[in-house]
């Protein structure tokens, strides 16, 4: 199943055992749709970190990190336990009230907070970070090369961009036209990388799911990048 949050994408069989086949597709793209998914008492994810993240963060020195679309808080809940001190960001209320929860529940309170911000509209403030992160985000009509551009901002010099989603694949055929298109391949999310920063990965990966009791083999988009130190 999805290890953590598929936003604006995928509609896979969820922690709670709910199919997710949205008949607004717009909703997964606004806040209010996901205030509303997050209202409840299920669990709607895994909990468990998404595997990219655990592939690449695990080999970096614990810092100060930020992961923007944060859901339920499963990558900030792993990130605080790896000593990383950790801000998670999402557009939703609700989500954010879940991860504040399951972080306590975690025993990671104290190395997290939380950031309420539409990623669309993400500025950095003055703030950066020796990781940003962002999973499954897909806004729509190409949205989120804009998206990386204003994320990596937030990254401090010698730190590392991470951004993963789901690559257009036939296995997403069910799934409405709004969400295909919002899905994108790795290098199609360059373009929004600023002139400091050096593509360190750029890439489609193999990665299992579980929809409906089926195995499926899905592609996770995966660019990681890193800044330049400052001179």
């Amino acid at each position: 199943m999805e290890s953590n949050e598929a936003k604006g994408a995928v509609a896979e069989k969820t922690a709670a055992g709910h199919q997710h086949t949205e008949d607004d597709p717009a909703a997964l793209f606004e806040p209010a749709g996901w205030d509303e998914r997050y209202r409840g008492q299920e669990k709607i994810w895994s909990g468990n970190p998404n595997p990219q993240l655990v592939a690449e963060a695990a080999g970096l020195a614990p810092g100060t990190a930020l992961d923007v679309g944060c859901g339920e808080g499963g990558d900030v809940i792993w990130l605080a336990s790896q000593g990383w001190t950790v801000t998670g960001a999402d557009f939703s209320a609700n989500g954010l009230a879940r991860a504040a929860r399951h972080a306590e529940q975690a025993g990671v309170a104290d190395r997290v907070d939380w950031w309420r911000v539409d990623a669309r509209a993400f500025t950095a403030e003055g703030r950066s970070y020796d990781l940003v992160t962002s999973h499954y985000l897909h806004p729509p009509d190409g949205g989120m090369v804009e998206v990386v551009r204003r994320l990596a901002e937030a990254v401090a010099p010698g730190g590392h961009l991470l951004v993963v989603g789901h690559a257009p694949s036939e296995v997403f055929t069910h799934m409405a036209e709004s969400h295909r298109r919002a899905m994108f391949a790795a290098e199609d999310l360059l373009p929004g990388l600023p002139d400091d920063f050096e593509p360190l990965v750029a890439e489609q990966r193999p990665r299992s799911v579980n929809r409906n009791g089926a195995v499926v083999d899905i592609q996770d988009s995966t660019l990681l990048a890193r800044r330049a130190r400052a001179r």
